[in-house]
């Protein structure tokens, strides 16, 4: 198991310009902007093989900003492998693998208790 389980976040936004302000001036550092997938984002630094995750701020029509929390994904070795030991203990699969090229594949399920976590597995 990886020492650091958790690869990377989004969080939901309403205003993207004004959300990457926010984070840029509160924490410091540059968000790259990208549309991923549909969906416009702005990157959090990462860098590889140091400690910690990463994440984006996100805006579009399946994020909302809520008190509920974050997405978190965790990082895996095998995502259909996870994916199937989430199903067989009862998960919902809400997005199937996706291939998002040279970052790998994500996919997207229900915990347990009625979370939107997220797979996530390097390239």
């Amino acid at each position: 198991m990886a020492a650091n389980p958790v690869s990377y976040i989004e969080i939901p936004v309403h205003d993207l310009d004004r959300a990457t302000a926010f984070y840029s001036a509160v924490f410091g550092f540059e968000l790259e902007r990208a549309t991923i997938d549909g969906y416009e984002m702005a990157l959090f630094p990462h860098a590889d093989g140091r400690p910690g995750a990463s994440g984006a701020l996100v805006m579009g029509d399946v994020y909302e900003p809520s008190e509920a929390g974050a997405i978190v994904y965790f990082s895996v070795a095998d995502i259909d492998r996870a994916l199937a030991l989430a199903t067989e203990n009862g998960a919902q699969v809400l997005y199937p693998k996706k291939d998002i090229g040279d970052q790998g594949f994500v996919a997207e399920i229900e915990d347990s208790e009625g979370n939107r976590i997220a797979l996530h597995q390097s390239s």
